[in-house]
């Protein structure tokens, strides 16, 4: 008991200086922001590195980037995983090597070059992201991995996860950590409002945002209307375990050649928000990979059948590929409701300072009200509806049987085979 209690004690002794460590820190960065030599001028070109950012514009800035300005190429680096939250409405997906700008990649790489974190291409760096998002999709647990500028001696091998350390040690590291690059606040400073890092983690040299990823959990946000959940939870249950989902993605028969995934849980909940007249629900997908489209195929299909269009059995169906070989033609479930809510890896922990934790739910709240008053002027817009009606004696129309046009799933157009697409490939 008394080795016990001498622990406790040593640990709260280590808190407190924490504490204290942390304060001097906040100090000594708002005396670093305020000195003079933190400012290196070039002259005639009105470029600035102020304070870990290259600002100012012109033809000779890309040139001082291109010969490595700062000597970049002298400084330690350490390999990190960061971990980020983005708002996809503006953005076409997550990746840039689609061709089409802007794209949330694109931007942590401006970002990273201005505040000079990063020199060499991804492939030097050794750059993973865990997932590629969909134009329009949002993320707020997306995580990638590379090598940035560091403060401390450079430390290839002997990373190691917070995770695998006793309190004591996390305690120690924790100290480490703070005369460290406060990565979140100086990328944050210079990001666009939609995107934020949200933490950052020392990770090992042999880990891969991608395939060190243990499950990706996403979630999507859909109204109840008139759907009925009971049908729709009940075929959902039938994804768990692992199968064949060619019939669920849009087929990448070039890239991809295995279309086995497993999925861990599938849940449709409540949401705690709802109107007058409608709740909001979610449906939460928690799965060890996805293919592309996947989870925007499987709720379309949900969706059929929560409006009675469609059998639960039919996921059975198109589940069977020796039954279905081929995708029926259906539109997929819209993008923006769909969000990325978190990549999880064993025994990884994000970690950012105090005061950038506090600067970070500021940023947050005050976007959250933003958008809320975007919906205030949609509510007041319907409020303010009103017009003359007239009878367009269409009355047929309120006549006809629910689901009259609807084409059953297995009697649709269906997409090319797999096999069919690799010797189109192929020739």
């Amino acid at each position: 008991m008394d080795l016990v209690a001498t622990l406790q004690s040593e640990l709260e002794t280590l808190r407190s200086r924490m504490k204290e460590l942390e304060s001097e820190n906040a100090k000594l960065s708002a005396q670093l922001s305020n000195c003079s030599c933190q400012e290196t001028k070039e002259k005639g070109n009105g470029s600035v590195l102020k304070n870990g950012v290259l600002e100012g514009h012109g033809k000779k800035k890309n040139k001082l980037r291109d010969l490595g300005y700062g000597a970049m190429m002298h400084h330690s680096k350490r390999y990190v995983a960061l971990k980020v939250m983005y708002f996809g409405l503006r953005f076409y997906g997550f990746a840039s090597e689609a061709q089409m700008d802007p794209t949330v990649e694109g931007e942590i790489f401006k970002a990273l070059e201005r505040t000079r974190l990063i020199f060499g291409d991804k492939k030097e760096l050794q750059y993973s992201r865990c997932g590629r998002t969909d134009k329009g999709v949002s993320s707020v647990g997306q995580v990638i991995a590379l090598f940035l500028r560091s403060n401390h001696r450079e430390s290839r091998g002997d990373n190691k996860y917070p995770g695998e350390n006793s309190i004591e040690e996390s305690c120690v590291l924790h100290f480490l950590h703070l005369g460290e690059i406060d990565y979140v606040r100086v990328l944050n400073r210079v990001l666009p409002n939609d995107i934020r890092i949200m933490g950052w983690s020392p990770i090992p040299v042999g880990f891969s945002a991608r395939f060190s990823c243990l499950s990706r959990v996403y979630k999507y946000f859909f109204w109840q209307g008139n759907l009925n959940i009971t049908a729709m939870q009940t075929a959902a249950e039938k994804f768990l375990g692992e199968h064949d989902f060619r019939n669920f993605c849009k087929m990448d028969a070039d890239n991809v050649h295995n279309y086995r995934r497993h999925i861990i849980s599938f849940e449709i909940l409540p949401f705690n928000e709802s109107d007058k007249a409608d709740q909001l629900m979610i449906m939460k997908i928690k799965g060890s990979a996805f293919l592309w489209h996947q989870v925007r195929c499987m709720v379309a299909v949900l969706f059929l059948i929560g409006q009675g269009l469609e059998s639960p059995n039919v996921i059975d169906l198109l589940l069977d590929i020796e039954r279905t070989p081929r995708k029926p033609q259906f539109p997929m479930a819209p993008e923006i409701p769909l969000v990325l809510q978190s990549c999880e890896f064993e025994g990884l922990k994000f970690i950012c300072s105090s005061d950038t934790k506090q600067a970070l739910n500021e940023h947050l709240e005050r976007e959250c009200r933003s958008y809320k008053l975007q919906s205030a002027i949609f509510h007041e817009a319907l409020l303010n509806s009103s017009c003359i009606e007239i009878d367009n004696n269409i009355s047929s129309d309120h006549t006809k049987k629910k689901g009259a046009f609807h084409i059953p799933l297995l009697s649709r157009p269906t997409e090319p085979s797999y096999e069919e697409r690799r010797k189109k490939s192929d020739a």
